[in-house]
């Protein structure tokens, strides 16, 4: 029996629609479970901006199931649609793919190498991992399954059926010139990558088509053919009373006469199956992206031919796509954009379902995979101190809470949360020695050593994970095997007192918090203050004073300008290493 959560304290943008949901769902369905949905298409990579499809209901839903109700959050796999075309980039595969274009997902050979049956069952494989990880739960759908053991047969013949009256709604939209206004907007607008660019092909938002036309007329129904299994078909005629559907495939020649009552090898095309499933599932909740939300595209249609299946629209926001800091690195490594599994291997599943939490749907915000991911977790550790000492604000207090636990319970985190930055220049540093890293970061509070590394898991792997993937090789840390025996000696008699200074203090200061102390006090003490001395009590030049003997530190440590944390390297470095490179 999972364990029922607290609903958040305050109104945040999760809790508004959930308070929405909930009252429509009693006036839809009274006493039923609340259905909220989702949808993928698992044609490639299912990269972080689909990811938001995902987390806006699970979040409502969650917040749903801690009040106390019954919810479903489905997530409907899009695995029946065609094979649009091979994606770049992607291990195992290469031009020999482009053959299988027109077919369904699940038609499709996995990559090669791959322990999946099928293309589509590949793909959706990494991201339900992720899923899981990230403490989402939900119902899957396999579109493949509903339409093919016939579930939607009486759906479509009733479309079939109707197709008129689907082809007057959506004949209101074809030839409507778009605003330049709506254009502009599209334009700023951009998808993050080239599957946003076919989710807006797919939706109608680019161009879709609607179905078959010509001299038989329009038909909401497309076959795959029954030779090539190709979805390059076009409907030639049919019967409404008998239900025999004659199609041609332009692809290969073929062509047959079937009894759609009786025939399972095709869908409904994309404007009219969404709206087809809302019915189908009594679906009160689900969020769109841009591309599927503009005037005229199938979020808008849809809510016109959902009536004809007897449902309503869903509630749900726009929302806005997700960016990625730091991905021209990733993209020439991947050749895509990364993927939520991607992202949980540098960072941990309470990270990434804040960012998510902490912004309203119609919010764009950028995930980090470079050195911005050092700050968000600065920032995310703070936000873990306020709410422990109840110091936080409301609307953080909730982001928080949506971020750390769900309805069943709290996510699994690391028992002593370190500083990502201080665990990444140590993963940097000892380079994959653990016994190494065990003692740099037990000298880090030396009242209160780490026992093992394990109490710092899987912050410490995520942040090596980074350091190992993301970091260029030029930006990594080596320390040096020799003193730099001619800076040594060029060095002024200030320059000398400074080294013998810190020197000096090593042995009393061998903690973070003092060696920190330490390198920040020479400086000032050289100027004949206090090493405890206040910003405030110093003259302003104290500052390039200390800028000058940091770089002075890198240079002898690590043969740059810059580097991790001082004091961390120097922790990291050890004592007696350290006065042997500083000339002691």
């Amino acid at each position: 029996m999972p364990i029922v959560a607290q609903s958040t304290e305050t109104t945040d943008w999760v809790s508004r629609f959930a308070d929405e949901v909930i009252e429509e769902s009693e006036r839809r369905a009274p006493g039923k479970p609340v259905v909220v949905a989702s949808g993928l298409s698992p044609s490639g990579p299912i990269h972080l901006g689909n990811l938001r499809e995902v987390m806006t209901p699970h979040l409502v839903a969650d917040e749903i199931r801690r009040r106390g109700h019954q919810v479903r959050h489905l997530i409907s796999w899009d695995d029946y649609d065609r094979y649009r075309k091979v994606p770049a980039g992607v291990t195992g595969v290469d031009e020999s793919w482009a053959e299988h274009i027109g077919k369904p997902l699940t038609s499709v050979p996995a990559p090669k190498g791959s322990a999946y049956p099928n293309w589509a069952e590949h793909f959706k494989a990494a991201m339900v991992e992720s899923l899981a990880e990230m403490g989402v739960e939900f119902d899957g759908i396999s579109q493949t399954e509903q339409y093919t053991s016939g579930v939607y047969r009486e759906q479509i013949l009733h479309a079939m059926k109707h197709r008129a009256d689907i082809d007057a709604i959506l004949a209101q939209y074809r030839t409507k010139p778009k605003p330049a206004d709506q254009k502009k907007q599209q334009a700023k607008q951009k998808p993050v990558d080239e599957a946003e660019l076919e989710a807006a092909e797919g939706s109608g938002a680019a161009g879709e088509d609607d179905g078959s036309s010509g001299s038989a007329g329009y038909f909401p129904y497309k076959p795959y053919c029954g030779n090539c299994e190709k979805d390059l078909t076009t409907v030639t005629a049919y019967d409404d009373d008998t239900t025999e559907l004659s199609y041609t495939c332009t692809a290969c020649g073929f062509g047959e006469t079937v009894r759609l009552s009786e025939f399972n090898r095709g869908k409904l095309v994309w404007k009219v199956d969404w709206p087809m499933r809302w019915a189908y599932e009594g679906v009160v909740f689900e969020p769109s992206g841009v591309d599927h939300s503009s005037p005229g595209s199938s979020f808008q249609v849809g809510g016109q031919i959902v009536g004809i299946f007897g449902g309503k629209q869903p509630i749900g926001p726009m929302y806005a796509f997700v960016g990625i800091s730091g991905m021209a690195k990733m993209s020439s490594s991947r050749g895509g954009v990364p993927t939520p599994g991607d992202a949980l291997k540098i960072m941990e599943p309470q990270l990434l379902r804040w960012l998510y939490a902490r912004r309203k749907p119609n919010q764009s915000f950028k995930i980090a995979f470079d050195q911005e991911i050092q700050r968000l977790y600065d920032e995310w550790d703070k936000l873990d101190a306020k709410v422990t000492e109840g110091t936080a604000l409301p609307a953080d207090v909730a982001a928080h809470a949506r971020a750390v636990r769900t309805a069943a319970g709290e996510l699994p985190r690391t028992p002593r949360p370190l500083p990502y930055r201080t665990l990444a220049s140590v993963a940097d540093i000892t380079a994959g020695h653990e016994d190494q890293a065990l003692r740099i970061l037990s000298e880090l509070d030396p009242a209160n050593p780490l026992g093992s590394l394990d109490e710092a898991r899987p912050r410490y792997d995520k942040a090596e994970a980074w350091i190992n993937t993301h970091v260029p090789a030029d930006q990594r840390t080596i320390v040096r095997d020799e003193p730099d025996a001619e800076l040594l000696k060029s060095l002024d008699e200030q320059a000398r007192g400074s080294l013998r200074l810190l020197l000096d203090g090593l042995d009393e200061h061998w903690s973070l918090d003092g060696l920190t102390h330490l390198v920040y006090g020479v400086p000032k003490v050289q100027a004949g203050f206090s090493a405890d001395a206040t910003p405030k009590e110093l003259p302003p030049e104290i500052k390039g004073d200390q800028r000058k003997f940091f770089a002075l530190l890198y240079h002898l440590l690590v043969g740059r300008d810059t580097g991790p944390r001082l004091p961390t390297l120097l922790l990291a470095v050890g004592q007696e290493r350290v006065r042997t490179l500083l000339g002691d």
